[in-house]
């Protein structure tokens, strides 16, 4: 089915954007680490970060901060990620293809699209401009703009409220077990693409309707493009 471009009748889709729209974690890693770095805590790894995937980075870093016993106050360690991050946002970040072609193909159909991410406004616009995707998708909604970042739903939500439409016509499109809980308390449905492999079974995920466990290899655009627009 087809909609013209705005029709109220079409369902709206909020894609979370690190690990979900784009593989940026990695870069997220990085900026982390050498944060961490500087201030006297090195040797973060890869299985450390993984515990906050899909948490914003202000929960992440007060976390962090507590665990660490680090003196500098979340604002400053925020502001020196943020920094860290945009560094490297806009030298490398990929799209990922599947994902590519269902934002294409939601646009042309005329489905209404946001961003919904724990990042920063600046490294959404970075991401999303380095990519080639602000064209499609030009509503963003950041953690910095609600109350509280997932698995709350204040982004989504937030999101739903700019697009005009209500909870229920909303699919999301999340890769982390705290974004599929952040859509189920919206009210929303969800697609799940894990980007960590192991999460598949976690319990947040069991409330997605849609889930592709093994991630963004085994991703189908058309598949997901076909359960957003009839629910089946």
């Amino acid at each position: 089915m087809n909609h013209s471009p705005g029709d109220s009748s079409a369902t709206a889709v909020i894609f979370d954007l690190d690990g979900t729209l784009v593989d940026s974690e990695p870069n997220y890693y990085e900026a982390g680490r050498h944060v961490l770095a500087a201030h006297g805590h090195p040797g973060f790894t890869w299985a450390d970060h993984t515990r906050f995937i899909g948490i914003g980075t202000r929960e992440t870093l007060a976390t962090l901060r507590a665990e660490y016993g680090i003196e500098a106050p979340v604002e400053q360690l925020l502001a020196e990620k943020n920094e860290a991050y945009l560094r490297l946002a806009r030298e490398s970040t990929e799209a990922f293809p599947g994902m590519r072609k269902l934002v294409e193909r939601l646009h042309a159909s005329g489905h209404s699209m946001a961003v919904a991410s724990g990042s920063s406004r600046a490294a959404i616009e970075a991401v999303l401009a380095g990519t080639g995707l602000d064209g499609l998708l030009t509503l963003h909604v950041s953690a910095e703009e609600v109350a509280h970042g997932k698995p709350e739903p204040d982004v989504f939500l937030e999101a739903a409220r700019r697009l005009g439409v209500t909870p229920d016509r909303c699919v999301v499109v999340e890769d982390a077990p705290p974004g599929a809980d952040a859509a189920h308390r919206a009210g929303m449905r969800c697609i799940a693409v894990p980007y960590v492999p192991e999460t598949a079974t976690a319990p947040e995920f069991t409330t997605a309707g849609l889930l592709f466990p093994e991630g963004q290899p085994a991703f189908d655009a058309q598949r997901a493009y076909t359960w957003i627009a009839t629910g089946t």
